[in-house]
Protein backbone atom coordinates (compact mmCIF):
# COMPACT_ATOMS: atom_id res chain seq x y z
CA UNK A 1 0.00 0.00 0.00
CA UNK A 2 1.25 3.76 -1.15
CA UNK A 3 -0.84 4.96 2.41
CA UNK A 4 -3.08 3.82 5.17
CA UNK A 5 -4.34 7.27 5.77
CA UNK A 6 -8.34 7.60 5.35
CA UNK A 7 -8.35 10.52 2.25
CA UNK A 8 -12.62 10.67 3.38
CA UNK A 9 -11.71 11.58 6.86
CA UNK A 10 -8.71 14.85 6.53
CA UNK A 11 -6.66 15.36 9.80
CA UNK A 12 -8.38 17.65 12.04
CA UNK A 13 -5.83 19.01 14.20
CA UNK A 14 -5.00 22.45 14.86
CA UNK A 15 -2.71 24.49 12.61
CA UNK A 16 1.10 22.93 13.53
CA UNK A 17 -0.29 20.60 16.13
CA UNK A 18 2.55 17.45 16.87
CA UNK A 19 -0.09 14.85 16.64
CA UNK A 20 -0.23 15.47 13.00
CA UNK A 21 3.45 14.57 12.49
CA UNK A 22 2.91 11.62 14.47
CA UNK A 23 0.08 10.56 11.81
CA UNK A 24 2.01 10.67 9.32
CA UNK A 25 5.14 8.53 10.61
CA UNK A 26 2.63 6.03 11.97
CA UNK A 27 1.16 5.88 8.49
CA UNK A 28 4.96 5.91 6.74
CA UNK A 29 5.80 3.04 9.13
CA UNK A 30 3.09 0.74 8.59
CA UNK A 31 3.90 1.52 4.90
CA UNK A 32 7.51 0.37 5.21
CA UNK A 33 6.35 -2.76 7.02
CA UNK A 34 4.67 -4.15 4.19
CA UNK A 35 1.61 -5.28 5.94
CA UNK A 36 -2.12 -5.05 5.12
CA UNK A 37 -4.16 -2.64 6.32
CA UNK A 38 -6.63 -5.52 7.48
CA UNK A 39 -4.04 -6.52 8.99
CA UNK A 40 -3.89 -3.88 11.42
CA UNK A 41 -5.96 -2.23 14.27
CA UNK A 42 -5.86 0.89 15.84
CA UNK A 43 -7.46 1.05 19.78
CA UNK A 44 -8.08 4.92 21.11
CA UNK A 45 -10.03 6.72 23.34
CA UNK A 46 -10.46 10.54 24.50
CA UNK A 47 -8.91 13.50 23.41
CA UNK A 48 -7.03 14.48 20.27
CA UNK A 49 -5.39 11.42 19.98
CA UNK A 50 -8.58 9.65 20.25
CA UNK A 51 -9.04 10.75 16.49
CA UNK A 52 -6.48 8.25 15.37
CA UNK A 53 -8.93 5.76 14.47
CA UNK A 54 -10.64 7.36 12.19
CA UNK A 55 -7.62 8.84 10.23
CA UNK A 56 -6.22 5.27 9.03
CA UNK A 57 -8.28 2.60 6.72
CA UNK A 58 -7.43 0.03 9.26
CA UNK A 59 -9.94 -1.59 12.03
CA UNK A 60 -10.40 0.46 14.63
CA UNK A 61 -12.09 0.59 18.49
CA UNK A 62 -12.89 4.30 19.85
CA UNK A 63 -13.83 3.71 23.59
CA UNK A 64 -13.56 5.47 27.02
CA UNK A 65 -11.15 7.95 28.27
CA UNK A 66 -8.12 6.18 29.85
CA UNK A 67 -9.52 2.50 28.83
CA UNK A 68 -7.79 2.39 25.39
CA UNK A 69 -5.37 -0.35 26.41
CA UNK A 70 -8.16 -2.60 28.25
CA UNK A 71 -10.00 -2.87 24.67
CA UNK A 72 -6.74 -3.41 22.81
CA UNK A 73 -5.85 -6.09 25.31
CA UNK A 74 -9.29 -7.72 24.31
CA UNK A 75 -8.52 -7.73 20.56
CA UNK A 76 -5.12 -8.92 21.20
CA UNK A 77 -6.55 -12.29 23.10
CA UNK A 78 -9.34 -12.75 20.29
CA UNK A 79 -7.02 -11.75 17.61
CA UNK A 80 -3.35 -12.66 18.26
CA UNK A 81 -2.71 -12.49 14.68
CA UNK A 82 -3.41 -8.97 14.32
CA UNK A 83 -1.16 -5.90 14.75
CA UNK A 84 -2.39 -4.01 17.98
CA UNK A 85 -1.16 -0.14 18.24
CA UNK A 86 -2.93 2.09 20.68
CA UNK A 87 -3.13 5.90 20.69
CA UNK A 88 -3.08 7.61 23.92
CA UNK A 89 -2.75 11.14 25.22
CA UNK A 90 -1.22 12.01 28.51
CA UNK A 91 -4.37 12.06 29.88
CA UNK A 92 -5.73 9.05 28.89
CA UNK A 93 -1.99 7.92 30.95
CA UNK A 94 -3.30 9.38 33.98
CA UNK A 95 -6.76 8.36 34.27
CA UNK A 96 -5.85 4.86 32.87
CA UNK A 97 -2.89 4.08 35.33
CA UNK A 98 -3.39 1.13 36.41
CA UNK A 99 -4.54 -0.40 32.84
CA UNK A 100 -1.00 1.11 31.76
CA UNK A 101 0.74 -0.58 34.61
CA UNK A 102 -0.94 -4.29 34.44
CA UNK A 103 -0.52 -4.24 30.81
CA UNK A 104 2.85 -3.69 30.79
CA UNK A 105 2.95 -6.27 33.82
CA UNK A 106 1.22 -8.74 31.25
CA UNK A 107 3.68 -8.53 28.58
CA UNK A 108 1.00 -8.30 26.00
CA UNK A 109 2.17 -8.14 21.91
CA UNK A 110 0.80 -4.54 21.36
CA UNK A 111 2.17 -1.29 20.70
CA UNK A 112 1.11 1.74 23.18
CA UNK A 113 1.68 5.21 21.56
CA UNK A 114 1.32 8.06 23.87
CA UNK A 115 1.00 11.45 22.54
CA UNK A 116 2.38 13.49 25.14
CA UNK A 117 1.89 17.25 25.09
CA UNK A 118 1.48 17.99 28.37
CA UNK A 119 -1.98 19.26 28.97
CA UNK A 120 -5.70 18.32 28.01
CA UNK A 121 -6.02 20.23 24.65
CA UNK A 122 -9.27 18.97 23.85
CA UNK A 123 -11.27 20.06 27.16
CA UNK A 124 -9.31 24.01 27.68
CA UNK A 125 -5.77 23.07 28.32
CA UNK A 126 -6.04 21.62 31.69
CA UNK A 127 -3.12 19.72 34.29
CA UNK A 128 -2.43 17.09 33.27
CA UNK A 129 -0.47 13.45 34.51
CA UNK A 130 3.06 15.11 32.83
CA UNK A 131 1.76 19.13 32.62
CA UNK A 132 5.50 20.43 33.84
CA UNK A 133 5.22 21.94 37.49
CA UNK A 134 6.05 25.53 36.12
CA UNK A 135 3.79 25.41 33.46
CA UNK A 136 0.60 27.95 33.33
CA UNK A 137 -2.62 26.21 32.61
CA UNK A 138 -5.92 26.36 32.58
CA UNK A 139 -6.91 24.41 35.84
CA UNK A 140 -4.90 27.18 38.05
CA UNK A 141 -1.83 26.35 40.48
CA UNK A 142 -2.71 22.39 40.45
CA UNK A 143 0.05 21.09 38.52
CA UNK A 144 2.26 23.58 40.81
CA UNK A 145 1.93 21.02 44.09
CA UNK A 146 1.84 17.91 41.44
CA UNK A 147 4.24 15.71 40.70
CA UNK A 148 4.37 14.94 36.54
CA UNK A 149 4.45 11.35 35.88
CA UNK A 150 7.47 10.30 33.93
CA UNK A 151 5.89 7.75 31.81
CA UNK A 152 8.99 5.75 30.64
CA UNK A 153 9.91 5.71 34.33
CA UNK A 154 6.59 4.45 34.76
CA UNK A 155 6.72 1.74 32.19
CA UNK A 156 10.43 0.31 33.90
CA UNK A 157 9.15 0.06 36.98
CA UNK A 158 5.81 -2.57 35.96
CA UNK A 159 8.60 -4.12 34.03
CA UNK A 160 8.47 -2.63 30.22
CA UNK A 161 10.81 -4.48 28.08
CA UNK A 162 10.98 -1.99 25.17
CA UNK A 163 10.93 1.65 26.11
CA UNK A 164 11.56 4.64 24.16
CA UNK A 165 10.70 8.48 24.73
CA UNK A 166 11.05 10.30 21.32
CA UNK A 167 10.26 13.84 20.24
CA UNK A 168 7.69 14.19 17.03
CA UNK A 169 9.76 16.26 15.13
CA UNK A 170 12.89 14.03 14.89
CA UNK A 171 13.47 12.90 11.08
CA UNK A 172 13.60 9.23 12.10
CA UNK A 173 10.14 8.92 13.99
CA UNK A 174 8.64 6.73 11.59
CA UNK A 175 11.54 3.88 11.57
CA UNK A 176 11.54 4.19 15.42
CA UNK A 177 7.83 3.36 15.44
CA UNK A 178 8.30 0.66 13.08
CA UNK A 179 10.67 -0.95 15.35
CA UNK A 180 8.59 -0.32 18.49
CA UNK A 181 5.11 -2.03 16.47
CA UNK A 182 7.09 -5.21 14.93
CA UNK A 183 8.61 -5.81 18.59
CA UNK A 184 6.98 -9.11 20.06
CA UNK A 185 5.79 -8.12 23.39
CA UNK A 186 4.48 -5.12 24.93
CA UNK A 187 6.31 -1.86 23.47
CA UNK A 188 5.32 1.77 24.53
CA UNK A 189 6.55 5.23 23.02
CA UNK A 190 6.62 8.56 25.04
CA UNK A 191 5.94 10.72 21.88
CA UNK A 192 6.88 14.29 23.00
CA UNK A 193 5.42 17.58 21.22
CA UNK A 194 3.56 20.79 21.30
CA UNK A 195 -0.68 21.39 21.48
CA UNK A 196 -0.56 24.72 19.24
CA UNK A 197 -4.09 24.88 20.28
CA UNK A 198 -3.89 25.15 23.94
CA UNK A 199 -0.67 24.86 25.70
CA UNK A 200 1.39 27.30 23.55
CA UNK A 201 -1.23 30.25 24.59
CA UNK A 202 0.63 30.67 28.26
CA UNK A 203 3.64 28.37 27.93
CA UNK A 204 6.44 29.35 25.18
CA UNK A 205 7.89 26.20 23.73
CA UNK A 206 9.99 25.14 20.62
CA UNK A 207 10.61 21.77 18.80
CA UNK A 208 14.08 22.79 20.22
CA UNK A 209 12.76 22.51 23.75
CA UNK A 210 11.62 19.23 23.72
CA UNK A 211 14.55 17.91 22.06
CA UNK A 212 16.13 20.10 25.54
CA UNK A 213 13.80 18.40 27.78
CA UNK A 214 14.64 14.97 26.34
CA UNK A 215 18.26 15.54 27.11
CA UNK A 216 17.42 16.34 30.79
CA UNK A 217 15.56 13.28 31.12
CA UNK A 218 16.07 9.56 31.72
CA UNK A 219 17.50 8.02 28.16
CA UNK A 220 14.85 4.85 27.42
CA UNK A 221 15.60 3.94 23.47
CA UNK A 222 13.60 0.47 22.87
CA UNK A 223 14.94 -2.43 24.34
CA UNK A 224 15.09 -2.05 27.97
CA UNK A 225 17.67 -3.55 31.01
CA UNK A 226 15.86 -4.17 34.42
CA UNK A 227 18.00 -2.46 36.46
CA UNK A 228 17.48 0.54 38.48
CA UNK A 229 13.87 2.01 39.73
CA UNK A 230 13.51 -0.54 42.06
CA UNK A 231 13.34 -3.39 39.66
CA UNK A 232 15.25 -6.46 40.97
CA UNK A 233 18.19 -7.09 38.42
CA UNK A 234 17.82 -10.88 39.07
CA UNK A 235 14.37 -10.58 37.18
CA UNK A 236 14.27 -12.25 33.95
CA UNK A 237 11.41 -10.68 31.59
CA UNK A 238 9.14 -12.70 30.07
CA UNK A 239 10.62 -14.15 26.48
CA UNK A 240 7.28 -14.04 24.62
CA UNK A 241 3.98 -11.95 24.72
CA UNK A 242 1.05 -12.89 27.28
CA UNK A 243 -1.05 -13.98 24.28
CA UNK A 244 1.69 -16.94 23.39
CA UNK A 245 1.96 -18.06 27.08
CA UNK A 246 -1.69 -17.79 27.64
CA UNK A 247 -2.57 -20.20 24.82
CA UNK A 248 0.26 -22.49 25.59
CA UNK A 249 -0.46 -22.73 29.03
CA UNK A 250 -4.26 -23.47 28.72
CA UNK A 251 -3.70 -26.21 26.61
CA UNK A 252 -1.57 -28.12 29.28
CA UNK A 253 -5.01 -28.08 31.30
CA UNK A 254 -7.41 -30.37 32.06
CA UNK A 255 -10.47 -29.87 29.56
CA UNK A 256 -13.60 -29.23 31.34
CA UNK A 257 -16.26 -31.44 31.94
CA UNK A 258 -18.62 -32.02 29.28
CA UNK A 259 -21.49 -29.88 28.65
CA UNK A 260 -24.38 -31.25 29.85
CA UNK A 261 -26.80 -32.13 26.95
CA UNK A 262 -30.39 -32.22 27.39
CA UNK A 263 -32.68 -33.93 24.76
CA UNK A 264 -36.32 -33.31 23.67
CA UNK A 265 -38.17 -36.13 25.37
CA UNK A 266 -41.70 -34.67 26.01
CA UNK A 267 -44.08 -31.96 23.74
CA UNK A 268 -44.33 -28.47 23.87
CA UNK A 269 -46.93 -27.16 25.90
CA UNK A 270 -47.22 -23.95 23.97
CA UNK A 271 -45.82 -21.83 21.10
CA UNK A 272 -44.28 -18.56 21.11
CA UNK A 273 -42.64 -16.93 24.23
CA UNK A 274 -43.01 -16.75 27.94
CA UNK A 275 -41.69 -14.77 30.90
CA UNK A 276 -41.83 -15.67 34.38
CA UNK A 277 -40.26 -13.88 37.45
CA UNK A 278 -39.98 -15.84 41.03
CA UNK A 279 -39.51 -13.50 43.63
CA UNK A 280 -38.01 -15.00 46.79
CA UNK A 281 -35.53 -14.62 49.31
CA UNK A 282 -31.76 -15.76 50.17
CA UNK A 283 -31.80 -19.14 51.56
CA UNK A 284 -35.09 -20.10 49.35
CA UNK A 285 -33.62 -21.42 46.76
CA UNK A 286 -34.85 -18.91 43.87
CA UNK A 287 -31.82 -19.00 41.78
CA UNK A 288 -31.72 -23.32 41.92
CA UNK A 289 -35.73 -23.22 41.14
CA UNK A 290 -34.99 -20.85 37.81
CA UNK A 291 -32.90 -23.89 36.56
CA UNK A 292 -35.18 -26.37 37.05
CA UNK A 293 -37.90 -24.29 35.43
CA UNK A 294 -35.30 -23.62 32.41
CA UNK A 295 -34.16 -27.78 32.22
CA UNK A 296 -37.91 -28.85 32.60
CA UNK A 297 -38.09 -26.45 29.10
CA UNK A 298 -35.52 -27.58 27.19
CA UNK A 299 -36.90 -31.26 28.43
CA UNK A 300 -39.86 -30.41 25.32
CA UNK A 301 -37.09 -28.73 23.29
CA UNK A 302 -38.28 -24.75 24.22
CA UNK A 303 -35.29 -22.56 24.19
CA UNK A 304 -34.50 -20.65 27.89
CA UNK A 305 -32.62 -18.22 29.37
CA UNK A 306 -32.06 -17.17 33.42
CA UNK A 307 -30.72 -13.88 34.73
CA UNK A 308 -30.83 -13.52 38.34
CA UNK A 309 -30.48 -10.45 40.79
CA UNK A 310 -29.23 -11.22 44.42
CA UNK A 311 -27.33 -8.84 47.12
CA UNK A 312 -23.75 -9.69 48.34
CA UNK A 313 -25.02 -10.47 52.18
CA UNK A 314 -25.21 -14.15 52.85
CA UNK A 315 -28.46 -15.74 53.75
CA UNK A 316 -29.82 -12.23 54.30
CA UNK A 317 -31.63 -9.86 51.50
CA UNK A 318 -33.72 -10.63 48.00
CA UNK A 319 -33.62 -13.28 45.76
CA UNK A 320 -34.64 -12.55 42.29
CA UNK A 321 -34.29 -14.49 39.12
CA UNK A 322 -35.96 -14.37 35.56
CA UNK A 323 -36.75 -17.01 33.07
CA UNK A 324 -37.38 -16.61 29.20
CA UNK A 325 -38.60 -20.02 27.80
CA UNK A 326 -39.48 -19.68 24.29
CA UNK A 327 -39.84 -22.18 21.20
CA UNK A 328 -36.73 -20.25 19.03
CA UNK A 329 -33.42 -19.11 19.98
CA UNK A 330 -33.96 -16.40 23.03
CA UNK A 331 -32.32 -13.34 20.98
CA UNK A 332 -33.59 -10.98 24.10
CA UNK A 333 -34.05 -11.94 27.53
CA UNK A 334 -35.25 -8.82 29.15
CA UNK A 335 -38.58 -8.85 30.77
CA UNK A 336 -40.99 -6.16 31.11
CA UNK A 337 -44.58 -7.80 31.75
CA UNK A 338 -44.05 -11.26 32.69
CA UNK A 339 -46.61 -14.14 32.17
CA UNK A 340 -46.01 -15.52 35.37
CA UNK A 341 -45.35 -14.21 38.80
CA UNK A 342 -43.97 -16.71 41.30
CA UNK A 343 -44.06 -14.96 44.54
CA UNK A 344 -43.12 -16.66 47.93
CA UNK A 345 -40.91 -13.45 50.25
CA UNK A 346 -41.81 -9.97 50.54
CA UNK A 347 -38.10 -8.84 50.53
CA UNK A 348 -38.59 -10.44 46.13
CA UNK A 349 -41.88 -8.45 46.12
CA UNK A 350 -39.93 -5.12 47.24
CA UNK A 351 -37.10 -5.64 45.09
CA UNK A 352 -39.07 -5.80 42.02
CA UNK A 353 -42.34 -3.70 42.68
CA UNK A 354 -41.99 -2.21 39.71
CA UNK A 355 -43.45 -5.91 38.13
CA UNK A 356 -46.90 -5.25 39.36
CA UNK A 357 -47.93 -1.47 38.24
CA UNK A 358 -48.71 -2.96 34.74
CA UNK A 359 -49.81 -6.18 34.47
CA UNK A 360 -51.51 -8.06 31.79
CA UNK A 361 -54.98 -9.31 32.82
CA UNK A 362 -53.21 -12.65 31.22
CA UNK A 363 -50.42 -12.68 34.04
CA UNK A 364 -50.54 -15.83 36.40
CA UNK A 365 -49.46 -15.00 40.26
CA UNK A 366 -48.57 -17.91 42.20
CA UNK A 367 -48.11 -16.40 45.54
CA UNK A 368 -47.71 -17.71 49.01
CA UNK A 369 -50.78 -16.57 51.10
CA UNK A 370 -48.55 -15.05 53.72
CA UNK A 371 -47.21 -12.38 50.85
CA UNK A 372 -49.27 -9.01 50.82
CA UNK A 373 -48.83 -8.13 47.66
CA UNK A 374 -50.04 -3.87 47.41
CA UNK A 375 -53.20 -3.51 45.13
CA UNK A 376 -53.72 -7.07 44.35
CA UNK A 377 -56.81 -7.59 45.82
CA UNK A 378 -58.71 -4.75 43.47
CA UNK A 379 -57.76 -6.42 40.25
CA UNK A 380 -59.11 -9.07 37.92
CA UNK A 381 -55.45 -10.31 38.14
CA UNK A 382 -55.39 -14.31 37.97
CA UNK A 383 -53.90 -15.42 41.31
CA UNK A 384 -53.24 -18.45 42.92
CA UNK A 385 -52.47 -17.72 47.07
CA UNK A 386 -50.92 -21.31 48.53
CA UNK A 387 -51.01 -21.81 52.12
CA UNK A 388 -46.93 -23.07 52.43
CA UNK A 389 -47.81 -23.52 56.67
CA UNK A 390 -50.58 -25.39 55.96
CA UNK A 391 -48.66 -27.94 53.23
CA UNK A 392 -46.14 -27.86 56.02
CA UNK A 393 -43.58 -26.91 53.36
CA UNK A 394 -40.39 -25.42 54.79
CA UNK A 395 -39.50 -21.57 53.71
CA UNK A 396 -36.41 -23.46 51.76
CA UNK A 397 -38.94 -25.65 49.54
CA UNK A 398 -41.28 -22.88 48.53
CA UNK A 399 -39.75 -22.27 45.21
CA UNK A 400 -39.88 -26.24 44.19
CA UNK A 401 -43.69 -26.15 45.64
CA UNK A 402 -44.57 -23.05 43.91
CA UNK A 403 -43.14 -24.88 40.73
CA UNK A 404 -45.28 -28.17 41.07
CA UNK A 405 -48.22 -25.63 41.07
CA UNK A 406 -46.92 -24.35 37.95
CA UNK A 407 -46.59 -27.15 36.74
CA UNK A 408 -49.93 -28.59 37.42
CA UNK A 409 -51.46 -26.02 35.42
CA UNK A 410 -50.12 -27.84 32.40
CA UNK A 411 -49.74 -25.00 30.17
CA UNK A 412 -46.14 -24.19 30.25
CA UNK A 413 -44.67 -27.44 31.77
CA UNK A 414 -45.81 -30.37 32.96
CA UNK A 415 -45.56 -32.82 36.56
CA UNK A 416 -43.01 -35.23 33.78
CA UNK A 417 -41.39 -32.51 32.59
CA UNK A 418 -40.66 -31.10 36.05
CA UNK A 419 -39.11 -34.32 37.34
CA UNK A 420 -37.03 -34.99 34.76
CA UNK A 421 -35.32 -31.28 35.63
CA UNK A 422 -34.50 -33.17 38.93
CA UNK A 423 -33.14 -36.05 37.90
CA UNK A 424 -30.72 -34.17 35.41
CA UNK A 425 -30.34 -31.53 37.74
CA UNK A 426 -29.19 -33.73 40.97
CA UNK A 427 -27.61 -36.35 38.81
CA UNK A 428 -25.79 -39.44 41.17
CA UNK A 429 -27.66 -37.23 44.69
CA UNK A 430 -30.50 -39.84 44.98
CA UNK A 431 -31.60 -38.55 48.52
CA UNK A 432 -32.02 -34.43 47.01
CA UNK A 433 -34.08 -36.29 44.39
CA UNK A 434 -36.28 -38.16 46.63
CA UNK A 435 -36.67 -35.10 48.99
CA UNK A 436 -37.76 -33.16 46.08
CA UNK A 437 -40.02 -35.82 44.44
CA UNK A 438 -41.93 -36.07 48.15
CA UNK A 439 -42.52 -31.93 48.00
CA UNK A 440 -43.87 -32.79 44.13
CA UNK A 441 -46.44 -35.68 45.26
CA UNK A 442 -47.28 -33.63 48.27
CA UNK A 443 -48.37 -30.62 46.34
CA UNK A 444 -50.00 -32.78 44.09
CA UNK A 445 -51.91 -34.35 47.23
CA UNK A 446 -53.14 -31.23 48.19
CA UNK A 447 -54.29 -29.13 45.72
Amino acid sequence: MKTFINNERPLVFCPGCAHEKVVQALDKALVNMGIKSSDVVIVSDIGCSGLFDTFFNTHAFHGLHGRALTYAFGIKMARPDLKVIVTMGDGGLGIGGAHFINTIRKNIDLTLLILNNFNYGMTGGQASSTSPENAVLSSGFLNKIDNPIDPCMLAKGAGGQYIERLSCYQNDLAIKLEKAIDFNGFSMVDIMGICTGRYTKSNKILPKDIDIMISNMPKFEGISSMDGCGVSQDVTPPSMDYSEKYFIESKKQKSANDLKIIDKQFTQLFAGRKEIILLGGAGQRIITAGELLTIAGITSGLHGTQKSDYPITVLRGHSVTEIVLQDREVHFSGIESPDIIIAISEQGVKRRKDLFENLSDQTLIIKAKDIKIDGLDSTNLHILNIDFKQLKIKSSDRALGALAILALQGDIIDMDMLKKAIEIQFKDKTKIINLSFDILNKIRKSV
